[in-house]
């Protein structure tokens, strides 16, 4: 499958713009915008070409991401979860069994099987702050029976997958990986989902009451300490897809923020807002501010495509500071709109909404700056 042209992709985009107020308003899952995004080739984007995907690498992905976030970013998260997995899953020394990550990368590019990691749980949060997963597998034979609740679970209505993060009941636990089909019985989601933003993932709960899974399906198990440092693939490739996605929320604001300047014409001005210097000046700032985000993603896709990620701790200040960028620029908008701006009549209450998710995905900004305060004290 070749690459996809960016023109279906904004195409795409401008259809999910239409529909996303709709979506955010009920919180219905997007099943068919998904099944647009497959149709289109973008689900099975990042699966290497042998097995029927796009064979795109992290620049091409964080584009895709970051334009259909511009149109609506809860279906581009779900989106970006997919690419995310099938950017390291298929990567020379991945842990998973060959044919096991074979069948799932074929999956999605023929069918447009979904998958996501399910991490956070109602005790732990999220494990990359340290602690051991509540959730438990223990041994049944030649496989595994999985019990334990995960929570914002993005995507749970629509996975084929989940990459459920758990810890072992041998005397000397391991944690790590295991690959649970969303159809295993045992397994629900409880539609717990109801948050001030991304309305449409559908980052539910999801409850495994002794599911069981195959023996090679656990993936990645390790000792508790192997994981206490982040590898620098998944770091880049998080970080990048995630600061794509938000920096599409604030194109959109300030697309939507220029034509509002245009069209509004004061009674006491007699021209159009967008006559006036102090909005030149605010639209300018966003600009730069937008302009920095894009040379950031660009940098930090195109080293880890070249096979050189940066250190996790790099990673996760592009993260940072895209998205507080973002978050910066939609608030600006948001400022100078006036009442205008918190209309549900608009688009940009939704995008403030929406934007303001940013500081909740990992890495957070706290996490980003003691890290690196440690490595520069040497502490």
């Amino acid at each position: 499958m070749s690459a996809v042209s960016p023109d279906p992709v904004r195409s795409l985009s401008e259809r999910l713009a239409a529909q996303a107020g709709a979506r955010d308003r009920t919180g219905a899952f997007p099943h068919e915008p998904l099944a647009s995004l497959h149709a289109a080739g973008l689900i099975g984007l990042t699966v290497p070409e042998r097995l029927g995907g796009g064979g795109a690498g992290l620049a091409q992905a964080a584009r895709v991401v970051g334009a259909l976030g511009a149109g609506d970013p809860a279906v581009a998260l779900v989106l970006a979860m997919t690419l995310l997995q099938h950017g390291l899953i298929h990567r020379d020394g991945t842990p998973w069994p060959h044919a096991l990550a074979d069948a799932v990368g074929r999956e999605a590019a023929v069918r447009g099987a979904l998958i996501n990691a399910l991490r956070v749980e109602p005790d732990l949060g999220t494990p990359a702050r340290g602690g051991l997963p509540c959730t438990l597998a223990r041994r049944d034979g030649e496989g595994w029976r999985i019990t334990g609740r995960k929570i914002y679970s993005t995507g749970a209505p629509g996975l084929a997958y989940g990459l459920v993060f758990a810890r072992t009941d041998e005397a000397e636990p391991r944690v790590g990986n295991l690959l649970v089909p969303m159809s295993a019985p045992g397994l629900r989601i409880e539609e717990t989902w109801d948050h001030l933003g991304l309305r449409a993932s559908g980052s539910h709960d999801v409850v495994f009451e002794d599911v069981f899974v195959p023996g090679p399906h656990a993936v990645d198990l390790r000792r508790p300490e192997a994981w206490r440092r982040p590898d620098p693939w998944q770091q880049a490739w998080s970080c990048a897809l995630l600061a794509a996605l938000y920096d599409g929320v604030a194109q959109a604001a300030q697309a939507w923020f220029g034509q509002f300047l245009h069209a509004r014409v004061p009674g006491s001005l007699g021209a159009p807002l967008a006559s006036l210097p102090r909005f030149h000046e605010a639209v300018g700032e966003n600009a730069r501010l937008l302009s920095v985000n894009a040379r950031l993603v660009a940098s930090l896709a195109a080293e880890t495509d070249a096979g050189r990620p940066p250190a996790p701790q790099e990673a996760g200040f592009v993260k940072l500071t895209v998205t507080e960028n973002a978050i910066q620029a939609v608030q600006r908008v948001t400022e100078l709109c006036g009442n205008a701006a918190l209309s549900r009549h608009h688009p940009l209450e939704r995008h403030l909404r929406d934007v303001l998710c940013a500081r909740i995905h990992w890495p957070q900004g706290d996490a980003v700056r003691i890290a690196a305060g440690r490595a520069a004290l040497g502490v």
